[in-house]
């Protein structure tokens, strides 16, 4: 008897998994999510906020705070009245449709946080004063 020749190659070959088109998307992902992202800019400082019987679920992009010792806080830093406007257009130069939320301590200065807040409107900011809610 003749035996027949399969068609199914028999040889061993070693199989190898292209990994090259998963991480092609996995950095196309990654991308997207740090393009899409938005940052919140903290004031850095921790400020006693007044107490409100409701309060906001807001996402601002910008935080501003003001202290007891009427000092303004934007991202970790102390600013005066003066320089706040300059510092704002940067931010809304990094988030064109930021919004803003000030942290006014309880024992600061009420015209200053308004100040604060007339500038914000002044720059079509969408503002909020932050509170704690009872």
């Amino acid at each position: 008897m003749a035996r027949r020749v399969s068609r199914v190659n028999t040889d061993e070959e070693e199989v190898e998994l292209n990994m090259t088109p998963m991480l092609d998307v996995v950095f196309i992902l990654l991308i997207f999510f740090i393009v899409t992202s938005v940052f919140i800019k903290e004031p850095g400082v921790d400020t006693i906020r007044p107490d409100a019987m409701t309060e906001d679920d807001l996402n601002p992009s910008m935080l501003i705070a003001v202290t007891a010792d009427n000092e303004i806080w934007v991202n970790r830093r102390v600013y005066e009245m003066s320089e706040l406007r300059g510092v704002i257009e940067q931010l809304l130069q990094e988030n064109p449709k930021g919004r803003a939320a000030i942290q006014g301590d309880e024992g600061a200065n009420i015209g200053i946080i308004l100040d604060v807040q007339e500038l914000l409107m002044e720059l079509d900011v969408e503002v909020h004063i932050s509170t704690l809610q009872t």
